[in-house]
């Protein structure tokens, strides 16, 4: 199955805006559901949807891979001991964290694949989230918390949190983000942290997907596929950086505007 260069093109770009919103408090769902939709393409498909997530994991992980360089091993190595020390613990934070949106997505996921993807609901979750967002980093550049503080108790709280990201419009880096600057921790750290979480997610939701592309019997544009997993990958590790430098120096504000511009153009226009 040879692609045409207008499907090139298409997934070029869709790859580029998974990159760019995978980690950023803006949705990357909605926006990938909204693009096809306001040009008129047709739907990139679930082979592609697979790549873009494995583009976006090896660029979390090349960005963490001091973090998880430490964290991993401590993890399992505590278990020959069951003590695990503090990277060790940071893993099972990380494990606690994911707990829930996993849990979500195997009784919920047929139900908001059917029922959630409307422009309305993506408009409206994007609006509400934004406010959510605004209200909690307010006072995001007195927080003082740091990594090294984090608790079970919050790690339980942001994964709660996370869960809600299953909605589109709501957006997983975004609600992460907002738990943990209403927790206290302050804005670099609520960053990373949401980084973390993305590395099982993203997992999860790639491992869930590929089963179902295994199932499937649509043909396969491997071409495409492999421009998905660069791109992305490329793009998402430039934006980890720029959201870091940015967040430090601007917080949220930017990201709660566009979300309120975002929610009002798709009440406008598609809704």
């Amino acid at each position: 199955y040879l692609v045409t260069y207008m499907e090139l093109f298409q997934a070029i770009i869709l790859a580029i805006l998974q990159g760019i919103t995978e980690f950023l408090p803006v949705s990357s769902s909605a926006h990938l559901i909204l693009l096809p939709k306001l040009l008129g393409w047709v739907d990139q498909g679930l082979a592609f949807d697979v790549a873009v997530h494995v583009g976006t994991l090896l660029a979390v992980i090349i960005f963490l891979r001091t973090e998880l360089i430490k964290i991993i091993p401590a993890w399992l190595k505590g278990w020959a001991s069951f003590a695990w020390n503090k990277d060790g613990q940071l893993g099972w934070l990380v494990v606690i964290a994911t707990i829930p949106v996993g849990l979500a997505g195997l009784v919920l996921g047929d139900v908001i694949e059917t029922s959630l993807r409307s422009a309305t609901v993506i408009a409206l979750a994007t609006f509400v989230f934004a406010v959510f967002l605004w209200w909690s980093d307010r006072g995001g550049a007195d927080n003082k918390k740091t990594m090294t503080t984090l608790t079970w108790r919050s790690a339980l709280l942001v994964g709660v949190a996370q869960a809600f990201a299953l909605i589109p419009g709501t957006s997983r880096s975004g609600v992460t983000m907002t738990a943990m600057l209403a927790l206290g921790y302050e804005r670099v750290t609520a960053a990373k942290f949401s980084f973390l979480l993305a590395v099982p997610t993203i997992v999860l939701s790639g491992l869930f997907k590929t089963a179902e592309l295994v199932t499937s019997e649509a043909a396969v544009a491997w071409d495409m596929l492999a421009v998905g997993i660069i791109v992305s990958a490329l793009i998402a590790f430039w934006a980890m950086h720029w959201f870091i430098s940015l967040v430090t120096r601007l917080g949220m504000t930017p990201f709660v505007i566009y979300r309120f511009i975002l929610a009002i153009f798709i009440w406008i226009v598609l809704v």
